[in-house]
């Protein structure tokens, strides 16, 4: 590694350090209103998982209002990586701020809290792991457009935000080692470097993410940011599925309630679904998307964070 690279991740290992020492989040009873940003993931209306997305169940368990602005396909910004579905940059925060100046939207700053859940679209197909991206474009500068959501957001008056960064995409059927031809990908791959290659992004972004999203603290006065971590939650769901999944079939982690099968190069799918309470048994809805009962459980703990209470994967960093 470079000295110079060193050094800057030195410095923002010490303003983290400095940073940690005085999260204190947000009061129990505090937030009363949600705003998500993001892809898929997040999405209430195309979400992913055929069925109802974590912000309602977050909002539900929360007992605040939930205002949804992720959009299925998104990225960070289609001018790095191009996808032809509604950006954050492009069309989310854009369509946010019209609400907003329109008087649709009135959002009090104390107690509304913002999420952004994004990096999986910009990671993956078609952008940074196939060479889809802008040229030039790194992750590095994926990273960054994620946290000018923060900054962009604060400098319009928000205070509160819960940052969700990157699950282990390689545990996803996709960009798993053991991949199969699927509705996402239908075409030649060496899945064993897909899903090395994904495990390098993944863990290198999130670590960038923290890292940046410390030294960004000190300069947002009066800001509370906590960083969800999504990586690992996910990763404890596969590594200890009895402790999040009650569905009515065997447990399963490597496989998806609603897996299909493409013939090389595309075409018609085969497609083998469970059905009912045997869902909950899985943690993967399809070869992407997570299950609904991974949804909730996601849900279950970012309410925690909305409630002013402790979860065991989120840090305040401010």
């Amino acid at each position: 590694m470079a000295p110079g690279l060193l050094m800057f991740l030195a410095l923002f290992s010490l303003a983290g350090l400095v940073a940690a020492g005085f999260g204190v989040g947000v009061r129990k009873g505090q937030i009363k209103n949600l705003v998500t940003f993001g892809d898929s993931y997040t999405d209430v209306v195309n979400t992913g998982d055929a069925a109802t997305a974590w912000p309602v169940y977050a909002a539900g368990y929360a007992h605040v209002q939930l205002h949804p602005f992720a959009r299925a396909g998104a990225t960070c910004s289609n001018n790095l990586t191009f996808r032809p579905f509604p950006s954050i940059f492009e069309s989310q925060l854009p369509l946010f701020f019209s609400e907003v100046a329109n008087g649709s939207l009135k959002l009090p700053p104390d107690n509304t809290i913002y999420t952004l859940w994004d990096g999986t679209n910009d990671l993956g197909v078609s952008a940074l792991l196939t060479g889809g991206a802008a040229p030039k474009v790194s992750l590095v500068d994926v990273t960054e457009c994620q946290l000018n959501w923060v900054k962009t957001l604060y400098e319009h008056g928000a205070r509160n935000f819960i940052f969700q960064n990157m699950i282990p995409l390689q545990l996803t059927i996709l960009y798993n080692v053991n991949s199969y031809p699927n509705r996402y990908w239908a075409f030649e791959r060496n899945t064993t470097e897909w899903s090395v290659f994904m495990t390098e992004l993944t863990l290198t972004g999130n670590k960038l993410t923290e890292l940046m999203l410390q030294a960004l603290v000190p300069t947002l006065h009066g800001a509370h940011i906590a960083l969800f971590d999504s990586h690992s939650l996910f990763q404890d769901m596969f590594d200890h599925p009895a402790n999040y999944f009650n569905g009515t079939a065997p447990l399963n982690v490597t496989g998806a309630w609603n897996a299909c099968v493409s013939p090389l190069g595309g075409g018609p799918l085969t497609c083998t679904t469970a059905q009912g309470t045997d869902r909950d048994s899985f943690l993967w809805e399809d070869e992407l998307h997570p299950s609904e009962q991974a949804d909730r459980i996601v849900a279950r703990e970012i309410a925690l964070v909305l409630e002013g209470k402790q979860s065991r994967w989120a840090t305040w960093l401010s």
